[in-house]
């Protein structure tokens, strides 16, 4: 298969089954870069997911355009992209239609109630993942890391603390990690 159709059908694939949003495609995303190292590296991926997180626009959409560029150019950013969000834009459509007329169903209730667990587990796995690429990115545990971790998150757990602005932390994590080696 040509290496940017294979491309584009594992974004495909991504864009397919990650239930839960931006966030749920990470365990996909995680094993392209395994399996294709030349489309982007586990190194890469942390680095866009901490882009992507202070940028508009959802992490997969953010990391198929720049695997699709980066192999393809522009014409690669732009098809790898559409791969990605494709399934989503047909399965809305065709809920859509079904939610119309069934919505009541009791069936149909209890399938989207066991949906909501499996869209969240795909979104801790990817949590841990991120996680774990911020705090052991290299093999080796690095304590500041987890030090400023457990800081911003006993923080955000203050009522007056979570009013703020997010952009407020992002540059703050941006001039602590500029003026101190983490």
């Amino acid at each position: 298969m040509n290496k940017f159709l294979l491309m584009c059908f594992e974004f495909f694939k991504a864009g397919l089954f990650s239930i839960g949003g931006g966030l749920a495609t990470l365990p996909f995303l995680q094993k392209m870069a395994e399996n294709h190292p030349e489309w982007f590296t586990h190194e890469d991926l942390i680095n866009m997911v901490a882009v992507a997180e202070s940028t508009p626009g959802p992490i997969g959409v953010n990391v198929s355009t720049y695997a699709g560029f980066n192999t393809n150019g522009v014409l690669g950013g732009i098809l790898a992209t559409l791969s990605l969000v494709l399934p989503s834009f047909l399965c809305i459509l065709i809920v859509y239609g079904f939610w119309q007329k069934y919505k009541e169903n009791e069936k149909v209730q209890r399938t989207f109630s066991a949906l909501r667990p499996a869209g969240l587990g795909l979104i801790v796995a990817a949590c841990f993942t991120v996680f774990k690429g911020a705090v052991i990115p290299d093999g080796a545990f690095r304590w500041t890391c987890l030090l400023m971790f457990i800081i911003f998150f006993a923080v955000m757990q203050i009522p007056k603390a979570k009013k703020i602005h997010p952009l407020f932390y992002i540059l703050l994590a941006a001039v602590i990690g500029i003026f101190l080696p983490l």
